[in-house]
């Protein structure tokens, strides 16, 4: 079962609608981020700009009270009868050629000696802001509203002989400053509009690019084929796993997780990762270094023998990845041995078809010749054999499962011409769980197979197979054995092994070492043996109560 988070349900219920597309929401984020960037740097730079230009007229003002202050005749003009006389023709220059609005001079009682205008010399200066130049003595820079209207001032005091007579003021009209201040704010504003536009058509075009980039698809829909590929990928049975042209661990779904870890793994994990770091399998790592392409290569997984196939991504000719895909072989050979017990069951009622036309045939023989005792006789005898073995095995097998393969077996070697004995005192009364039982059908019917292979190249008084079964104890045992050659003492250790088999031909080898991994799964156990019938004799046993070796019934 896949799980999906409820936020991602609503991708996967089918193909959103947008009002916006993807490529005007681009254009409208980055433009409206841009715009706010531009808006911000636009009034900062207007406080900036304000601020500084209204401190550089500032000490531009008083540097020049500074100067005119220190002007010796300007000085000791005050000393004179008719000081305006002296001191405004020494201004009125200065004034000029410095551009400020005005510079006045004052004494101690802030009446003025010079001024732009003639007319108000003589008049008390306006302003009211000589304090701290006339009594303490400072320097400063102020806003004030005088004659001239407000203005940006400086003062400066003028000493004479160590002792304050008068002070001087510069100033620059505030219109005049804003003025300065609206020009070049105009300015850069102006620059700013047009890096706003630069930037709103490197939106667009990035905004093209994205969506060309993308397939032309939007947000939403690439979330919603992610969601819904991401669960189709993770539902399949058959194991993805995905690299990069490094060798670097990119995918994995589940069923991959499974069979190279026995359980469901972290992506961080084995994301981002060697393929040989964490994957026990040195045959996939040469599998995937090598540039031949082999499809359905046989190899072990962690505990799991699988199918492998590889597949190369290439995007523009370049080798960007590699995909792997995983099929369970067990899964695969429990099928097959499936449809070849089908096609067992198939051909023993061919088998059982034809010998039952044979004998009605000897019937019908028997009563043209006038044989009626005789027919009657045969015909008891075939009817008690079937019965015995139906009540055999329905008094001695509970299990249905196992008591239908047996009786097919039963059918097959009778057919064959071997001979076939259930051993006195076998029993199974025990019921199985659906992995007990999956494993002894496989197991039997491989063993069976085996022996009939084993005995039937050897003369007809040598043909003989016996099994032998019982839960009397904890375990369920079952022992089948053959008249066959046997397994030479240096193929006992090998016989379990996958792909190893005394037998001609391909694709051989693993009926056993599927039938021992099945039992093993249910915490039972395969032995070999050498059976009193000069042969092979294969011992398999498992726990009746699977719950007490940690397997859960099913």
């Amino acid at each position: 079962m896949i799980s999906v988070d409820k936020k991602k349900i609503k991708y996967l219920q089918g193909k959103p609608n947008t009002i916006i597309h993807f490529k005007m929401k681009m254009i409208l984020l980055v433009g409206a981020l841009v715009l706010a960037i531009i808006g911000v740097i636009g009034l900062f730079v207007d406080h900036f700009l304000s601020d500084t230009l209204e401190e550089q007229v500032g000490d531009r003002a008083l540097s020049v009270a500074e100067t005119v202050a220190r002007i010796p005749e300007l000085v000791h003009a005050f000393e004179q009868e008719d000081p305006a006389s002296i001191i405004n023709p020494i201004v009125t220059p200065i004034q000029q050629a410095t551009g400020a609005e005005f510079i006045v001079v004052g004494n101690q009682e802030e009446i003025r000696y010079a001024h732009p205008n003639a007319d108000k010399i003589g008049e008390r200066m306006i302003g009211e802001d000589n304090e701290k130049a006339l009594v303490y003595g400072q320097s400063y820079v102020s806003k004030a509203v005088g004659s001239l209207g407000s203005s940006l001032r400086a003062k400066v005091p003028v000493y004479l002989d160590g002792e304050i007579v008068g002070v001087v003021s510069v100033g620059f009209l505030v219109n005049d400053i804003r003025t300065i201040i609206e020009s070049t704010n105009n300015y850069v504003w102006l620059v700013l509009f047009n890096i706003a536009i630069v930037a709103i058509i490197g939106a667009v075009l990035i905004a093209s690019y994205i969506k060309k980039v993308l397939l032309g698809l939007e947000p939403e829909e690439i979330a919603h084929y992610y969601f819904q590929k991401e669960t189709i990928l993770q539902s399949t049975h058959e194991g993805i796993l995905a690299v990069n042209q490094h060798g670097i661990v990119t995918m994995m779904n589940l069923a991959a997780e499974r069979m190279l870890f026995d359980e469901a793994t972290p992506p961080q994990q084995y994301e981002g990762k060697m393929l040989k770091d964490i994957v026990p399998a040195h045959r996939l790592v040469d599998y995937l270094q090598n540039e031949n392409d082999e499809m359905d290569r046989e190899m072990l997984l962690g505990k799991t023998v699988v199918f492998a196939n590889k597949v190369p991504i290439y995007y523009e000719n370049l080798l960007m990845g590699t995909v792997f895909t995983f099929r369970n072989k067990t899964e695969i050979d429990l099928l097959t041995k499936e449809l070849k017990t089908v096609k067992q069951y198939t051909d023993a009622l061919r088998a059982q078809t034809h010998e039952f036309s044979n004998k009605l045939f000897t019937i019908l023989g028997l009563l043209q010749l006038d044989q009626q005792e005789k027919a009657i006789a045969y015909i008891q005898s075939e009817s008690s054999l079937q019965k015995n073995w139906i009540h055999l095995l329905i008094r001695k097998v509970a299990d249905p499962m196992v008591s239908g393969l047996l009786l097919g077996k039963l059918n097959q070697v009778h057919e064959l011409g071997i001979d076939f004995t259930i051993e006195e005192g076998s029993r199974l009364a025990s019921r199985l769980t659906e992995k007990q039982s999956e494993a002894l059908l496989t197991a039997i019917g491989n063993f069976m197979d085996n022996a009939i292979d084993a005995v039937k190249n050897n003369p007809s008084a040598d043909q003989k197979i016996s099994i032998s079964f019982t839960d009397i104890g904890n375990d369920i045992l079952f022992e089948i054995e053959d008249s066959g050659a046997g397994v030479q003492d240096t193929d006992v250790h090998r016989i379990f092994e996958q792909g190893f088999s005394l037998k001609e031909g391909e694709h051989r080898g693993f009926g056993l070492a599927l039938s021992k991994q099945l039992i093993e799964r249910v915490n039972g156990h395969v032995f070999l043996e050498q059976g009193d019938l000069g042969g092979a004799r294969f011992v398999l046993s498992i726990p009746k109560k699977a719950y007490e070796r940690g397997v859960e019934n099913e």
